[in-house]
């Protein structure tokens, strides 16, 4: 691991994807709660990364990601029909957590963990979607770099940590908590 390739960077921005020609405003790092990760640990998209990593502290940017380099093209067949009872806590089914909308932390026969959102909630069925929310979206990011300095080695080890599952905030978001935690829409969905 190169430490000329791990900057400790912290970024302001909205997270713009178009539908229909008009820009919809999915995602907010404002300068009080800004978006914060080290270069080089594959901790956000390779191409958000490549667009701020040169930025100096104070330069805007503005630059649009295409789908292809974010999170891919929605697929289908990633949206799944479970049987209830895989819902449920104490033979009852989980209606605190388990309602359209919502995003729950599933694991696959192998172990992987993933996040899928309920997209419905059927009488003998949940169907889950396993796409990324921003899948088949072009993202358009809108900022100012705050904070681009060398990382410290302290800073990349507590980063190694808590992408091993030895820390963080708990909520269940892969990809960069901040220190102050997550918000209340899970992690602020940081989908870098």
């Amino acid at each position: 691991m190169e430490t000329a390739l791990n900057k400790y960077i912290t970024v302001s921005y909205d997270l713009y994807v178009t539908e229909d020609g008009e820009r919809d405003l999915v995602e907010s790092a404002t300068a009080e709660h800004p978006f914060q990760f080290i270069s080089g640990l594959g901790t956000t998209l390779d191409s958000f990364e490549r667009e701020v990593r040169t930025l100096e502290p104070g330069d805007k940017f503005e630059f649009t990601i295409p789908s292809a380099e974010a999170y891919g093209d929605y697929d289908e067949e990633h949206v799944l029909d479970l049987p209830k009872n895989v819902f449920e806590v104490d033979d009852k089914f989980d209606t605190e957590r388990i309602y359209a909308g919502n995003v729950v932390p599933l694991m696959d026969a192998e172990g992987n963990r993933m996040n899928a959102t309920i997209a419905e909630v059927k009488e003998d069925t949940v169907t889950v979607d396993l796409n990324h929310p921003l899948a088949g979206d072009d993202l358009t990011f809108v900022g100012q770099m705050i904070e681009s300095r060398p990382a410290t080695n302290e800073e990349i080890q507590e980063m190694i940590t808590m992408m091993s599952g030895g820390g963080g905030c708990g909520c269940g978001c892969e990809d960069g908590c901040s220190d102050e935690g997550c918000s209340e829409e899970g992690c602020g969905g940081h989908c870098h």
